[in-house]
Protein backbone atom coordinates (compact mmCIF):
# COMPACT_ATOMS: atom_id res chain seq x y z
CA UNK A 1 0.00 0.00 0.00
CA UNK A 2 0.97 3.41 -0.98
CA UNK A 3 0.51 6.03 2.05
CA UNK A 4 -1.92 7.95 0.27
CA UNK A 5 -3.62 4.80 0.20
CA UNK A 6 -2.93 3.68 3.86
CA UNK A 7 -4.70 7.54 4.52
CA UNK A 8 -7.26 6.42 2.52
CA UNK A 9 -7.85 3.34 4.56
CA UNK A 10 -7.26 5.57 7.90
CA UNK A 11 -10.48 7.68 6.97
CA UNK A 12 -12.53 4.63 6.42
CA UNK A 13 -11.87 3.33 9.76
CA UNK A 14 -12.76 6.50 10.96
CA UNK A 15 -15.93 6.89 9.76
CA UNK A 16 -16.85 3.45 10.77
CA UNK A 17 -15.45 4.45 14.04
CA UNK A 18 -17.42 7.63 14.10
CA UNK A 19 -20.55 5.35 13.35
CA UNK A 20 -20.86 5.14 9.29
CA UNK A 21 -21.99 1.49 8.61
CA UNK A 22 -23.33 2.31 4.47
CA UNK A 23 -20.64 -0.46 3.00
CA UNK A 24 -22.17 0.97 -0.49
CA UNK A 25 -20.76 4.31 0.79
CA UNK A 26 -17.65 3.33 2.40
CA UNK A 27 -16.37 1.18 -0.58
CA UNK A 28 -17.55 4.07 -2.66
CA UNK A 29 -15.19 6.59 -0.47
CA UNK A 30 -12.54 3.93 -0.03
CA UNK A 31 -11.72 3.91 -4.16
CA UNK A 32 -12.29 7.89 -4.87
CA UNK A 33 -9.43 9.88 -4.70
CA UNK A 34 -10.16 12.39 -2.26
CA UNK A 35 -6.45 14.53 -2.70
CA UNK A 36 -7.60 14.99 -6.23
CA UNK A 37 -9.95 16.69 -5.29
CA UNK A 38 -7.97 19.80 -2.94
CA UNK A 39 -5.55 21.92 -3.92
CA UNK A 40 -1.92 20.80 -4.04
CA UNK A 41 -0.43 22.11 -1.61
CA UNK A 42 -3.10 20.61 0.58
CA UNK A 43 -2.98 17.41 -0.66
CA UNK A 44 -0.73 16.00 2.55
CA UNK A 45 -3.93 16.65 4.37
CA UNK A 46 -6.75 15.49 1.95
CA UNK A 47 -7.43 12.27 4.15
CA UNK A 48 -8.55 14.44 7.86
CA UNK A 49 -12.05 13.96 9.07
CA UNK A 50 -12.14 18.10 8.57
CA UNK A 51 -13.30 20.25 5.98
CA UNK A 52 -10.41 22.21 3.79
CA UNK A 53 -10.38 25.41 1.57
CA UNK A 54 -10.55 25.08 -1.80
CA UNK A 55 -10.96 28.67 -3.39
CA UNK A 56 -13.38 31.59 -3.77
CA UNK A 57 -13.93 30.99 0.44
CA UNK A 58 -15.63 27.94 -0.11
CA UNK A 59 -14.95 24.06 1.49
CA UNK A 60 -14.57 20.47 0.65
CA UNK A 61 -16.53 19.18 3.28
CA UNK A 62 -15.76 17.44 6.27
CA UNK A 63 -15.63 13.07 5.00
CA UNK A 64 -17.73 12.25 7.47
CA UNK A 65 -20.25 14.87 6.40
CA UNK A 66 -20.13 13.74 2.88
CA UNK A 67 -20.61 10.19 4.29
CA UNK A 68 -23.34 10.83 6.52
CA UNK A 69 -25.39 13.10 4.01
CA UNK A 70 -24.66 10.55 1.35
CA UNK A 71 -26.03 7.77 4.13
CA UNK A 72 -29.38 9.67 4.15
CA UNK A 73 -30.56 10.13 0.88
CA UNK A 74 -30.55 6.20 0.59
CA UNK A 75 -29.75 5.61 -2.97
CA UNK A 76 -30.42 2.71 -4.92
CA UNK A 77 -28.42 3.41 -8.46
CA UNK A 78 -31.62 4.36 -9.97
CA UNK A 79 -32.14 7.84 -8.62
CA UNK A 80 -31.77 11.12 -10.52
CA UNK A 81 -30.04 13.89 -8.45
CA UNK A 82 -30.00 17.63 -7.71
CA UNK A 83 -26.76 18.61 -6.30
CA UNK A 84 -27.07 22.26 -5.15
CA UNK A 85 -23.00 23.35 -4.41
CA UNK A 86 -20.45 21.46 -6.91
CA UNK A 87 -17.35 23.31 -4.64
CA UNK A 88 -14.50 20.65 -5.47
CA UNK A 89 -16.46 17.66 -7.42
CA UNK A 90 -15.93 15.27 -4.46
CA UNK A 91 -19.66 14.96 -3.26
CA UNK A 92 -20.29 15.06 -6.76
CA UNK A 93 -17.98 11.89 -8.01
CA UNK A 94 -19.55 9.71 -5.03
CA UNK A 95 -22.99 10.43 -5.65
CA UNK A 96 -22.15 9.20 -9.65
CA UNK A 97 -21.05 6.37 -8.59
CA UNK A 98 -24.33 5.47 -6.52
CA UNK A 99 -27.05 6.73 -8.84
CA UNK A 100 -28.35 7.00 -12.70
CA UNK A 101 -27.24 10.67 -13.30
CA UNK A 102 -26.08 13.90 -10.76
CA UNK A 103 -27.25 17.61 -12.06
CA UNK A 104 -24.82 19.74 -10.12
CA UNK A 105 -25.22 23.41 -9.54
CA UNK A 106 -22.00 25.76 -8.73
CA UNK A 107 -22.12 29.67 -8.88
CA UNK A 108 -18.76 29.88 -9.12
CA UNK A 109 -17.04 29.23 -13.05
CA UNK A 110 -13.44 28.55 -11.48
CA UNK A 111 -14.76 25.43 -9.12
CA UNK A 112 -17.09 24.39 -11.79
CA UNK A 113 -14.21 24.03 -14.36
CA UNK A 114 -12.00 22.20 -12.27
CA UNK A 115 -14.46 20.03 -10.58
CA UNK A 116 -15.42 19.12 -14.85
CA UNK A 117 -11.35 18.42 -15.24
CA UNK A 118 -11.69 16.03 -12.30
CA UNK A 119 -14.74 14.08 -13.70
CA UNK A 120 -12.98 14.00 -16.99
CA UNK A 121 -9.72 12.49 -15.81
CA UNK A 122 -11.57 9.90 -13.19
CA UNK A 123 -13.62 9.12 -16.20
CA UNK A 124 -17.17 10.10 -14.71
CA UNK A 125 -19.74 10.50 -17.46
CA UNK A 126 -23.21 10.38 -15.84
CA UNK A 127 -23.06 14.02 -14.32
CA UNK A 128 -24.45 17.05 -15.86
CA UNK A 129 -22.93 20.52 -14.97
CA UNK A 130 -24.36 23.95 -14.42
CA UNK A 131 -23.58 27.61 -13.25
CA UNK A 132 -26.05 29.79 -12.16
CA UNK A 133 -28.52 30.26 -8.67
CA UNK A 134 -28.87 26.78 -6.91
CA UNK A 135 -31.05 28.68 -4.79
CA UNK A 136 -34.00 28.66 -7.95
CA UNK A 137 -33.06 25.04 -8.53
CA UNK A 138 -33.02 23.04 -12.34
CA UNK A 139 -36.20 23.66 -13.26
CA UNK A 140 -36.07 22.15 -16.80
CA UNK A 141 -34.62 18.94 -15.54
CA UNK A 142 -37.42 18.56 -12.53
CA UNK A 143 -38.45 16.01 -10.91
CA UNK A 144 -35.92 14.90 -9.59
CA UNK A 145 -35.28 11.60 -6.87
CA UNK A 146 -32.68 13.00 -4.54
CA UNK A 147 -31.85 17.01 -3.64
CA UNK A 148 -28.86 17.32 -1.61
CA UNK A 149 -27.74 20.96 -0.47
CA UNK A 150 -24.05 21.46 0.55
CA UNK A 151 -24.57 25.42 2.16
CA UNK A 152 -26.66 26.16 4.82
CA UNK A 153 -29.88 28.11 3.82
CA UNK A 154 -31.53 30.62 6.37
CA UNK A 155 -35.06 28.75 5.48
CA UNK A 156 -35.72 26.26 3.05
CA UNK A 157 -36.42 27.30 -0.55
CA UNK A 158 -39.68 26.50 -1.54
CA UNK A 159 -38.84 25.55 -5.04
CA UNK A 160 -36.78 22.35 -3.94
CA UNK A 161 -39.94 21.09 -2.63
CA UNK A 162 -41.58 21.76 -6.04
CA UNK A 163 -38.94 19.82 -7.91
CA UNK A 164 -38.82 17.04 -5.83
CA UNK A 165 -40.29 13.56 -7.01
CA UNK A 166 -42.74 11.73 -4.90
CA UNK A 167 -41.29 9.39 -2.89
CA UNK A 168 -38.20 11.38 -3.39
CA UNK A 169 -35.50 12.86 -0.05
CA UNK A 170 -33.93 16.45 0.44
CA UNK A 171 -31.25 17.06 2.46
CA UNK A 172 -30.22 20.12 3.56
CA UNK A 173 -28.33 22.21 6.18
CA UNK A 174 -30.16 25.30 7.28
CA UNK A 175 -30.26 27.62 10.53
CA UNK A 176 -28.26 31.20 10.59
CA UNK A 177 -24.74 31.46 8.70
CA UNK A 178 -22.56 30.31 12.08
CA UNK A 179 -24.05 27.31 12.54
CA UNK A 180 -27.39 24.68 10.75
CA UNK A 181 -29.50 21.63 11.55
CA UNK A 182 -28.99 19.13 9.12
CA UNK A 183 -32.87 18.18 7.70
CA UNK A 184 -33.74 15.43 5.88
CA UNK A 185 -37.12 15.75 4.30
CA UNK A 186 -39.40 13.37 2.89
CA UNK A 187 -41.84 14.00 0.21
CA UNK A 188 -45.00 11.39 0.80
CA UNK A 189 -48.51 11.97 -1.33
CA UNK A 190 -47.33 15.80 -2.18
CA UNK A 191 -46.90 16.27 2.00
CA UNK A 192 -43.40 16.48 3.55
CA UNK A 193 -41.83 14.94 6.51
CA UNK A 194 -38.51 16.50 8.42
CA UNK A 195 -36.32 15.05 10.57
CA UNK A 196 -33.80 17.02 12.36
CA UNK A 197 -30.14 15.11 11.75
CA UNK A 198 -28.05 17.52 14.23
CA UNK A 199 -25.83 20.31 13.68
CA UNK A 200 -23.29 20.77 11.17
CA UNK A 201 -21.63 23.70 9.98
CA UNK A 202 -21.32 24.79 6.10
CA UNK A 203 -20.72 27.52 4.15
CA UNK A 204 -23.49 29.68 3.18
CA UNK A 205 -26.00 29.57 0.20
CA UNK A 206 -26.07 32.43 -1.33
CA UNK A 207 -28.76 33.63 -4.02
CA UNK A 208 -32.18 34.85 -4.54
CA UNK A 209 -33.76 32.48 -2.42
CA UNK A 210 -31.05 32.08 0.19
CA UNK A 211 -28.31 34.77 1.85
CA UNK A 212 -27.42 37.75 0.01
Amino acid sequence: MTSTELARQKMIDTLRKKGIDDERVLEVMANIKRHLFVPEELEHRAYEDGPLPIGEHQTISQPYMVAYMTHLLNLTGRERILEIGTGSGYQTAILAQLSAVVFTMERFVTLAQTAKAHFEMLGINNIVQKVGDGTMGWGEEAPFDRIIVTAGAPEIPRIYYAQLAENGILVIPSGSRRIQELKLIEKKQDETITTSKGGCVFVPLIGSQGWK
